[in-house]
């Protein structure tokens, strides 16, 4: 359903002229030549022994032949691909695209949609993505340009496919957005929402492109709002200074002389940009870790100031020091992501509470109160007097010598006991030195001592009565 929407947006979003402004021959030696077709003699045609001018054909990978002109500085440093507005094609922008090779020393290639000028095929949005890849790859093939030498420039709808492919170069040197879109809908109806069938989603495309990004636009263009262009350049994360032309429309902004002296100082200060200027914003964009080549001394100097923000406040370039995984701040000596103290929050807090506390009054180094061994009966802390001594298990109290802890009488229970239970007792009444009792001789047939009555009488004696 959203790719017949989207092929019903393509036929109110493209007017490719017709007839054609031109027209592709071969020449004898295999070469290919423009023919102009237009019946107006004051559109330039290129000559036919132009030597700076290459035609091509190139396919694409959805089957459609596209036209490209490929213009030859001598004294270029960088090149630039060209993404043309909705109704015109090469024979209409063959002059603009001298003037710019002359005046920007660049070299630059321009190209045809499918659907447009000689290129086969229907004029789409997925088509207009092929047709740039097919033209990006043959730079790299045909002419050994990369991405590092290489700026895209989009003019309205062009801004479509500069943008898609911007998104996946993530070593570009540039990108120009000439009275850009944030997406097909958003010009037709105005609104701030995408919809299925909405085509150049330009609106979250340029927030992927890692290159500088100039906008321009004109004030007074009735076609695409100056809202676009103002958006897209909020949006770039790497905006360069707009260019606003007062007065200017959607087709004209190259009569302006703003328009060339702005456009040639972006370029220049583009091929100003040195390998290890890049390799630093390539880093910072994508938070990789500076090379081993550079020695701390130099990121030293470079931080003479030790903050710990992003830029440098002397050189005004991202400096790369370390940052801590958890809170990204770099190498801050109160990073707050070092080992707090769980009392009060300060990280190293040697003074109060990483050292070891009491458990039970909380307390660090309490050497006079709890952590010295208890007393287990009273809790108090080194009690020598008390209960630490050992204990008499009768009364309780430690060291008892007058009371418990000395020997005890077997029969009364008191200790030391020399008059009474201690003494050797009789056998008979149990009174211990029984003198006049037990412990005199027995007579043999009475059992009772000292017995001084008449043995033989029937009350003591042992036998028979005789």
């Amino acid at each position: 359903m959203g790719c017949m929407f989207s092929q019903l947006a393509s036929k109110f979003a493209f007017f490719p002229p017709s007839p054609p402004t031109y027209q592709i021959k071969k020449r004898d030696n295999g070469k290919l030549t423009v023919v102009s077709t237009s019946s107006s003699s004051s559109l330039p045609m290129p000559l036919a022994d132009d030597n700076s001018l290459d035609v091509l054909l190139v396919d694409t990978k959805r089957n459609n032949k596209i036209v490209a002109f490929y213009l030859r500085n001598p004294y270029a440093r960088l090149t630039v691909l060209y993404s043309h507005g909705n109704a015109a094609d090469l024979g209409q922008l063959y002059d603009l695209f001298v003037q710019l090779k002359v005046n920007l020393r660049v070299n630059l290639i321009g190209y045809d949609y499918s659907g447009y000028g000689a290129s086969t095929g229907k004029p789409s949005e997925s088509n207009t993505y092929a047709d740039i890849e097919a033209i990006y790859q043959c730079l790299q093939t045909e002419y050994g340009v990369s991405q590092e030498d290489l700026i895209l420039y989009g003019q309205s709808v062009g801004s479509g496919p500069t943008l898609h492919l911007a998104a996946k170069l993530p070593r570009l040197r540039g990108v120009v957005l000439h009275s850009g879109i944030l997406s097909g809908l958003r010009v037709l109806c105005h609104v701030k929402f995408s919809c299925c069938f909405d085509i150049y989603e330009n609106i979250n495309k340029i927030k992927k492109v890692k290159c500088p990004v100039l906008v321009i636009h004109g004030t007074e263009d009735d076609v695409v709002n100056w809202l676009h262009g103002n958006g897209l350049w909020k949006l770039a994360r790497e905006p360069y200074e707009p260019l606003w032309i007062k007065g200017g429309g959607h087709c004209n902004l190259e009569l302006f002389p703003d328009y060339i002296r702005h456009l040639c100082r972006f370029i220049h200060e583009m091929e100003n940009i040195t390998t290890e200027i890049r390799l630093k914003k390539i880093r910072q964009t994508l938070h990789l870790p500076k090379s081993s080549n550079n020695t701390p001394a130099a990121v030293d100097r470079c931080c003479s100031c030790r903050i710990t923000a992003d830029y440098c406040c002397s050189c005004r370039i991202k400096c790369w020091r370390p940052k801590c995984p958890e809170c990204s701040f770099h190498s801050g000596f109160k990073c707050p992501c070092r080992p707090k103290c769980p009392g009060c929050l300060i990280p190293n807090c040697l003074g109060c509470c990483w050292r070891p506390k009491c458990l039970g009054c909380s307390i660090p180094n309490c050497i006079g109160c709890c952590w010295r061994p208890k007393c287990p009966g009273c809790s108090i802390p080194n009690c020598i007097g008390c209960c630490w001594r050992p204990k008499c298990p009768g009364c309780s109290i430690p060291n008892c010598i007058g009371c418990c802890w000395r020997p005890k009488c077997l029969g009364c229970s008191i200790p030391n006991c020399i008059g009474c239970c201690w003494r050797p007792k009789c056998l008979g009444c149990w009174i211990p030195s029984c003198i006049t009792c037990c412990l005199l001789p027995k007579r043999l047939k009475c059992s009772r001592p000292s017995c001084r009555m008449n043995c033989f009488q029937w009350r003591c004696c042992a036998g028979t009565q005789s």
